[in-house]
């Protein structure tokens, strides 16, 4: 597939007006491989499903070791939280740097040092030096790293794919989410029942397989004609195009919006079930296997997401997959049982891919190439960026209300999210 030169070169008044960049790609006369057939594409999927199952192992060791660790559920939120506050600081500054960074490099870079980071906490359980302050420093650049990959595996899509097989990249990109939230608990739960410190080890050999897979990729991971050098002056500038960007379209507007307000309100499902399950007393391979669940749904809810994205369109899909949402969060009221509990894990998960997918593959089909990086950096903080605030929300929260009552409260804000989908405009691109 050949790839037309992008004019990424801004007006001297930074305004988007004059930025010349087409909203759409070509496709080419003659028919491209199918996502499967596409080598780079099946390099960077098959090292992305194997690290997110080891980021899916990780995310429910944590807040059990530190749990384990401090018997603070509050505590527990707040060092989960850590990991998200690179989210806030430099989600701008990164699709900034990314739009001018080589991606491929960006990507190998970040998982190398994901692999080292995670790859310290067995090393030093194992020497008995594994300490608190260690986890929190593992949490940060873990955290960090995160941005810089996500930004540069996003902006490398349109790269590796033709216009038209995007919204298929984003289903995908779901069943890879689902496949590991189905496979990484109930691995996470024999790996944590052996000794606490083997999930880092499996999340570090993950990161190292990823980093393998990556080393292979062919082709130009940089739009073209960009330089490479950036200043710290002219990256607030660059910054502003992006902002400037998503600002002037309302459907991605909104959805940043309204994502970030589901996200702040459930992103503390981890902790919720963690300690429900804790004074169900379920054990660790209990635990995993209520996560599991979820990943059952999950994996379903991906297979579901293509389909129904074409059957109903995007503004249907986007309104009934934000009451579902909303609606499936509240049986983690009444799930007085560790296998009530995968039901509503299982049932509440089926959603996410749909709404996830949706809105992904919205993002990449309009957002023009050149801007990949900048107008994914401000949707992702917007949308993102309140996982920390939220995680610490959850942990407060239960320990002030008690699990139950946390859920309760935190519903309410979702069903109000949903009423506001269903009555805007903003989800009209056409209207």
């Amino acid at each position: 597939m050949s790839i037309q030169p992008i004019d990424t070169t801004l007006p001297p008044d930074d305004t988007l007006a004059s930025v010349s960049v087409p909203t759409t790609a070509p496709i080419p006369a003659q028919a491209p491989p199918s996502l499967w057939r596409n080598r780079n594409y099946m390099l960077l999927w098959s090292g992305q499903i194997v690290s997110a199952v080891g980021s899916q192992i990780t995310l429910i060791a944590l807040p059990l070791l530190v749990y384990a660790l401090t018997g603070s559920a509050a505590q527990t939120g707040i060092v989960s939280a850590l990991g998200g506050i690179p989210y806030v600081l430099l989600m701008l500054p990164a699709g900034a740097l990314v739009d001018r960074w080589n991606r491929k490099r960006v990507m190998l870079v970040c998982d190398t040092g994901r692999a080292l980071a995670l790859g310290s906490i067995p090393l030093a359980a194992a020497v008995g030096h594994l300490t608190m302050p260690q986890i929190y420093v593992v949490t940060l650049v873990e955290g960090t790293l995160r941005v810089f990959f996500t930004l540069a595996e996003t902006a490398s899509l349109p790269r590796i794919l033709p216009h038209h097989q995007l919204p298929a990249a984003g289903a995908q990109a779901q069943v890879i989410d689902s496949s590991s939230v189905l496979v990484g608990p109930p691995l996470e739960g024999a790996l944590y029942s052996i000794g606490s410190a083997f999930p880092f080890l499996a999340d570090a050999v993950s990161y190292a397989a990823s980093v393998v897979s990556l080393f292979f990729l062919r082709g130009e991971f940089r739009s073209e004609g960009v330089r490479e050098k950036i200043s710290l002056k002219s990256i607030g500038s660059e910054v502003k195009v992006g902002l400037v960007w998503l600002w002037h379209e309302p459907v991605i507007r909104f959805i940043a919006l309204l994502t970030s307000g589901l996200m702040l309100a459930s992103s503390g499902y981890t902790l919720v079930v963690i300690v429900l399950a804790r004074q169900e007393h379920a054990s660790d391979v209990a635990i995993g296997l209520i996560f599991g669940a979820g990943g059952i749904g999950a994996l379903l809810g991906s297979m579901l997401a293509g389909p129904v994205q074409r059957r109903f369109g995007f503004t249907r899909v986007m309104i009934v997959s934000t009451w579902a949402w909303a609606l499936t969060w509240l049986p983690f009221a009444f799930a007085p049982t560790p296998p009530l509990l995968a039901l509503a894990a299982g049932l509440g998960y089926v959603v996410v891919p749909i709404y996830m997918a949706t809105q992904f593959g919205y993002r990449l089909q309009t957002i023009p190439d050149a801007l990949q990086g900048r107008v994914n950096s401000v949707f992702r903080m917007i949308a993102f960026g309140v996982q920390p605030l939220s995680l610490a929300l959850t942990g407060v929260l239960i320990q002030a209300l008690g699990p139950v009552h946390a859920v309760l409260a935190l519903f309410v804000p979702q069903v109000l999210l949903a009423i506001a989908a269903t009555r805007t405009r903003s989800l009209r691109p056409h209207a």
